[in-house]
């Protein structure tokens, strides 16, 4: 099959090459919107996507067998496109790809951005609170959305975590003949819909008094709601710089309390996934919670009691045991579960859990850290240091 990436310009707007692979075929499938895009003359069979689209694209070779099938895409379809989820199903041998300048390339065009300094963020099909990780001070942010209420749902976003002096441009039918543009800031955006086919670009700006929240781990402890079952802040910092996060990996949280450990692993990269256990309620609500403040709402919580909650999850790269140490075949589970060269980390307060994690040391190596943090404190008139409880860090990778 040939994906042919199709823009607001249409038929004008595509290269010699991707007219022939259109004129070509027998079937052209597509969204209504792209296929009113083709001339009459062009006189194979047009398909229009079903709702939902996943099953077609599955099933698309197998419903037009021996048929020459084109699939038009909007923009380059290896952007956030069906270009990419073709290539999965079908493999990159069955799908010739004719890309077309993305939305983005042409976004960054009118604005004057350099593309490899832009952040592009897709919300398609997606909670907007992805766009949160990368509402930083000073960062240029392109966000793809479903439909014309994406611009809105970003600015009031921005407003909401203190970044409403952040500039807005949103961006229709990029390359078209209606081609337009709408400004404005986030706190005063005007538009509650634009054109469904837009991008919304963000220069981030910072309201007075608002105090930036860092991809690194070690996020304030009050950016948390939670009931005093967190793993505190220069703690957290240390545990998950034995996680060692890295792009694409899956980290189990056992015990989550407030979710701060798989929260800050998915905050380092977009690809980073995580599962939370927790088997309080309530706990696992606030998880979430936490989870979608923060920006990352793909945080899988699992409500349930571990090991036995672990069951059926899906093998992790890292876990991390914040609480239950104690618990029958806890360590054992996620010992026997993790990936070879994963990292475990497990962290201990009470003279029992040392002597769990002590005994798991001798028995398949690993690292053993103490760490003591006190914070200055008034002390009458004077300041003196408040300590906290130690806590002790074993690590060991598999």
């Amino acid at each position: 099959m040939v994906v042919v990436g199709i823009g607001a310009d249409g038929w004008d707007g595509l290269s010699p090459r991707a007219r022939r692979a259109v004129e070509d075929a027998d079937v052209l499938r597509g969204s209504a919107r792209q296929l009113a895009l083709v001339p009459d003359g062009v006189p194979a069979e047009r398909v229009p996507w079903p709702s939902p689209m996943a099953p077609a694209l599955a099933g698309l070779l197998d419903e037009h067998p021996g048929r020459r099938v084109v699939v038009l895409a909007s923009g380059d379809p290896m952007l956030s496109g069906v270009g990419t989820s073709l290539v999965r199903l079908h493999g990159a041998g069955a799908v010739e790809v004719l890309p077309h300048p993305s939305s983005v390339t042409l976004a960054c065009a009118r604005l004057g951005w350099a593309v490899e300094e832009t952040q592009v963020v897709t919300v398609v099909g997606r909670p907007v609170e992805l766009v949160v990780p990368h509402a930083t001070p000073g960062r240029r942010l392109l966000v793809l959305g479903s439909d014309g209420g994406t611009p809105a749902a970003v600015a009031r976003l921005l407003t909401a975590h203190g970044y409403g002096a952040s500039r807005v441009v949103a961006l229709a039918q990029l390359g078209g003949p209606t081609e337009r543009r709408s400004a404005g800031t986030a706190a005063q955006w005007p538009y509650p819909e634009t054109d469904p086919l837009v991008v919304t670009a963000v220069e981030v700006v910072a309201d007075p008094g608002t105090v930036p929240l860092p991809p690194v781990p070690g996020l304030p402890d009050d950016a948390y709601a939670h009931d005093g079952q967190l793993t505190k802040r220069d703690v957290r910092a240390v545990t998950l710089a034995r996680l060692a996060p890295l792009p694409g990996r899956l980290l189990w949280d056992v015990g989550a309390g407030a979710g701060s450990i798989g929260i800050e692993w998915m905050r380092v990269h977009p690809s980073c996934r995580a599962v939370a256990v927790e088997s309080d309620a309530a706990r696992a609500r606030r998880v979430g919670e936490n989870a979608v403040r923060l920006g990352v709402p793909g945080l899988q919580v699992v409500e349930g009691r571990a090991p036995a909650a672990l069951d059926g999850l899906p093998g992790p790269d890292a876990v991390f045991v914040g609480g239950g140490l104690t618990g029958e075949g806890l360590l054992e589970t996620c010992w026997a579960a993790l990936r070879p060269g994963g990292r475990l980390v497990a962290n201990a307060v009470t003279v029992e859990g040392e002597a769990v994690l002590a005994a798991w040391r001798s028995r398949v190596g690993g690292e053993l850290t103490r760490l003591s943090v006190a914070h200055a404190a008034p002390v009458g008139g004077y300041t003196g240091w408040r300590p906290a409880m130690p806590v002790t860090i074993w690590s060991v990778v598999r």
